[in-house]
C-alpha cells in the first residue's frame, strides 16, 4: 500500500516579487488552519483572542499575510499585541 503513495511535491522557491511565483500572497482560514496544523474553528479561536496576527479585511472577507505568518512563526508565535510591537520595533 505505501507503494502506492506519492511523495508531496512542493515548488522550487522563488524570489520575492517572481510573476511566476503561484503561491498566494494571502490565505483564508481553511489555508491557514492547513498552514498551523490546526482546525478552522481554531483559526477563529484564535483569531479573536489575539493570538494570531492581524488579519487584512476586505469587505466581508477575511484573510492573513502569508509572509507575516512566517516571520510570525518564526519569531515564536507571540500574542498579537506583542507581534505588533515587534513590528514597529523593526521598522
Amino acid at each position: 500500500m505505501a507503494a502506492d503513495i506519492l511523495p508531496i511535491r512542493r515548488p522550487a522557491p522563488t524570489t520575492p516579487g517572481d510573476p511566476t511565483d503561484s503561491s498566494p500572497l494571502l490565505l483564508s482560514a481553511d489555508r491557514v488552519a492547513k498552514l498551523l496544523g490546526i482546525g478552522k474553528r481554531t483559526v477563529w479561536t484564535w483569531d479573536a483572542a489575539g493570538k494570531l496576527p492581524e488579519p487584512v479585511r476586505i469587505g466581508a472577507t477575511v484573510r492573513w499575510r502569508a509572509a507575516e505568518l512566517d516571520e510570525w512563526a518564526a519569531a515564536g508565535c507571540p500574542p498579537r499585541a506583542e507581534w505588533a510591537a515587534l513590528r514597529a520595533a523593526r521598522k
